[in-house]
């Protein structure tokens, strides 16, 4: 099995590059309206937004801001195929503009436009993002009505472009086998509350490069990817950034394609898709380790599982594990600066033993 992966440093406001209907799965993150360190990328060339920000008009602004990202989600309604799912990673915005504090409810604007265009939006889910502040409020004091509570968490909205996804021929449905999830994984992915997500380190110290990234963890798009695609899907991201997404399909066995308006990110991205062989087959192996000690954990509680998995011989809680393969990554070559292809073994490696004190199920960030 083989994947490519294509990245072009353009808008995605005309996604030329993919056809209609070619996309299975769209995962991103957009720059926030009203969080202050993308003011400038939305300003750049939009002296509408510029003169909101520099007139103290901050629901104007708001509003500007969402209609420089409408017509990448048109374009998002095009690529997606009947049946395909798009994942937006947002999180509202708080500002004080001429001396008013408010929301910028984001989520809610994003909601409205891509239902409006026709994409049914489905139960999305809350990311909780901890914080290490001490202070879990916003303003001063002690005494009422003065201080606000603090945004410690994100969305994932979820929309789908018509009914639910067929699956026709016969390698389509084997595909599709293949693809399956853990019965425990998927007991804690398919919560609408996930607290169990580090953010990133969002530094960034080339100079070239802006001072904060703006990215989600590599589990983010990793576990969505395999909750909402099958294995040779194409996997878009139309803000890429440092390449997070990509590097998640890549793990998955996912083809994919991302869009990034900064240059200056293509080595950053490169640098990823160079490491991601070890770091992915790492994550295979951890995912494979979780389920051994989820196999220990029932057998010891004299609840044995009923199912045993072809392809690695242990056992499974559904008959719907049974032809579970993940695919560990054998090669990844950078063929040149707007693509890349990964190599994957057909046959499954032997899951490590689990070990018999109990384990941190910490896990990976991107």
């Amino acid at each position: 099995m083989k994947t490519q992966h294509h990245f072009y440093f353009c808008t995605a406001e005309s996604m030329t590059h993919v056809s209609s209907e070619s996309v299975a799965l769209i995962v991103t993150s957009p720059p926030y309206p009203m969080v202050r360190m993308w003011d400038e990328m939305f300003a750049r060339g939009r002296t509408e937004i510029a003169d909101a920000l520099a007139n103290d008009r901050g629901a104007a602004a708001f509003e500007l801001m969402h209609q420089a990202l409408d017509p990448i989600w048109r374009e998002c309604l095009r690529v997606l195929m009947p049946g395909g799912i798009a994942c937006i990673n947002i999180g509202d915005a708080v500002r004080t503009v001429n001396g008013d504090f408010r929301l910028y409810p984001n989520h809610a604007r994003v909601l409205h436009r891509l239902s409006a265009l026709g994409l049914s939006p489905l139960p999305a889910i809350l990311w909780r993002k901890a914080t290490n502040a001490p202070n879990k409020f916003m303003g001063s004091g002690m005494m009422p009505p003065g201080a606000y509570v603090t945004l410690e968490h994100e969305y994932i909205l979820i929309f789908r472009k018509g009914g639910k996804r067929d699956f026709k021929s016969p390698e389509e449905k084997r595909m599709r086998r293949e693809s399956a999830y853990f019965w425990e994984e998927r007991n804690n992915w398919f919560s609408d509350v996930w607290t169990d997500l580090r953010g990133t380190v969002q530094k960034m110290t080339a100079p070239k490069t802006r001072h904060r990234s703006g990215a989600f963890p590599f589990e983010l798009p990793y576990r969505l990817i395999h909750m909402l695609s099958v294995k040779g899907d194409v996997v878009l991201d139309p803000f890429l950034g440092t390449g997070t997404t990509t590097a998640a399909a890549m793990a998955a066995g996912r083809n994919s394609i991302g869009y990034e308006q900064d240059a200056a990110l293509r080595d950053a991205i490169l640098d990823r898709i160079r490491d991601i062989v070890p770091f992915a087959n790492s994550r295979i192996q951890e995912r494979l380790r979780r389920h051994r000690v989820f196999v220990r954990e029932r057998e010891a509680v004299q609840k044995p599982l009923k199912h045993r998995n072809i392809h690695y011989e242990f056992p499974v809680a559904t008959r719907q594990e049974v032809d579970l393969l993940i695919n560990p990554l054998e090669t990844g070559r950078v063929l040149n600066d707007n693509t890349a292809t990964i190599a994957y073994a057909d046959h499954p490696e032997p899951p490590p033993d689990p070990p018999n004190d109990p384990i941190q199920m910490d896990l990976f960030d991107g």
